[in-house]
């Protein structure tokens, strides 16, 4: 059997080295991939959003199956155009795809359907939206509604700062055409938790809970970026709450999908913030997320591909989906300077027997040497009967891991570790 992963990053390696356990697939091909992944798969390097050549590779190399990982090629309709061939696909079409492609759309979404989330308002005229500024909350948040590699975001804290977001956003365009239109909602506060969850419209099933660290530097410090590293299960995701966001939000959405005529199949973030007043969501996302992906994925019990060919059949109810009873932490190591200006081109080394823990998002071949070619360079799992076990088990295989100019934060887990101290 043969599988094509469209993406390049270090939640895509993490697909593939899940797919490899299945012995049914003959040949994984990743699109573009990237030099880290050559041992785990064929690397084609042809872009997540070439949809036209993704769709002629898959249909002159009798793709069996394709699983579209990045939100861009979703959004743009890879998968339509890989079915329309008769290609089946694990990942949402275009029209599901529109719950992260438009914030606008996911906000108006959650109204309609009484999904909780934050307050909000909606904004396609930049003075209509300064105006309503003089006398919004703050902090308050600014989005952009379109994609913008996942730093649409601006939290401001001060009345002068959320003006600036404006004005960049809708006059300066730093984020092009999805900042035609912005929202602009209540900040709120809590524990942040993620959760991704596998759905085919009939049935929905929630994967281990993760807690995501996204600013660059220790205690939450410095610049937002990517993420810098996840634990999994998160421990603020009791049973309690996740059986009220399974009532809540889960379900009604994805009910709130099928009733627009846009049934949602593939993986399904819910990006939550567990405030005072309950469960909310932040953000949805039409796709796994990364990096929660490699700790969320090393946990899966039943075959990958298994649950995901279940999803495209609409036969995810009848699929038993289990997941390890462990920890799982991931650090990142990235290029100093991440996430703004960094250098390229270090040579990467570490022993052998960590390359099945170790997944590859900015790095490149040069010369038969794997060299960083990105700002988050490499994603270090392990796996911990307890979540102590998984922290130091993933920071001993760090300080094993060699290239000019890494950096890290130390603190990855710190903040669940408090959290399961104060239970």
């Amino acid at each position: 059997m043969k599988v094509m992963v469209v993406g390049g990053g270090g939640r895509e390696h993490a697909i593939i080295k899940k797919l490899k356990e299945n012995n049914s697939i003959t040949e994984i091909f990743a699109l573009p991939g990237n030099g880290g992944m050559a041992k785990d798969a064929t690397i084609v390097p042809i872009g997540a959003k070439e949809i036209d050549k993704i769709v002629d590779f898959a249909v002159k190399n009798r793709i069996d199956y394709a699983v579209v990982a990045p939100d861009d090629p979703l959004v743009l309709g890879a998968v339509d155009a890989l079915e329309a061939e008769g290609i089946p696909c694990f990942g949402p079409n275009a029209k599901a795809a529109i719950i992260e492609g438009s914030k606008v759309f996911s906000k108006n979404l959650m109204k309609k359907y009484n999904i909780p989330t934050a307050e909000y308002a909606v904004f396609c005229d930049m003075e209509a939206a300064l105006n309503y500024l003089e006398s919004a909350p703050i902090p308050t948040v600014i989005k952009a509604d379109g994609l913008a590699l996942g730093k649409g975001v601006i939290i401001a804290q001060t009345r002068e700062e959320a003006k600036s977001a404006v004005r960049s956003m809708m006059e300066d365009k730093v984020f092009g055409a999805s900042g035609d239109n912005i929202v602009i909602e209540e900040f709120l506060t809590g524990p942040e938790v993620s959760v991704l969850a596998f759905t085919d419209g009939v049935s929905l099933v929630p994967m281990v809970s993760s807690m995501d660290h996204k600013r660059a530097g220790d205690n939450d410090t410095g610049l937002n970026t990517g993420g810098m590293g996840t634990i999994a299960p998160n421990p603020y995701y009791t049973k309690d709450v996740a059986d009220r966001c399974m009532k809540e939000i889960f379900i009604p959405t994805m009910e709130a999908m099928n009733k627009e005529g846009r049934t949602f199949s593939g993986c399904l973030y819910f990006g939550l913030m567990l405030t005072e007043k309950g469960p909310k969501v932040i953000e949805y996302n039409c796709r796994f997320g990364d990096p929660e992906t490699q700790v969320v994925l090393p946990l899966l019990e039943t075959d990958l591909l298994t649950v995901m060919q279940a999803v495209t059949k609409g036969e995810l109810g009848s699929c038993k989906v289990r997941f390890k009873d462990e920890n799982a932490c991931c650090v990142i190591m990235a290029s100093k300077g991440y996430p703004e200006k960094y250098d390229k081109g270090f040579e990467i080394t570490y022993p052998e027997e960590l390359a099945d823990s170790i997944f590859v998002a900015g790095a490149a071949e040069k010369d038969g040497k794997l060299v960083t070619a990105g700002g988050r360079v490499l994603g270090v799992t392990a796996i911990g009967a307890t979540l102590e076990d998984a922290i130091e088990a993933s920071y001993n295989k760090v300080e094993q891991i060699h290239f000019d100019n890494a950096f890290y934060r130390k603190d990855i887990g710190a903040r669940a570790l408090k959290a399961k101290e104060n239970k």
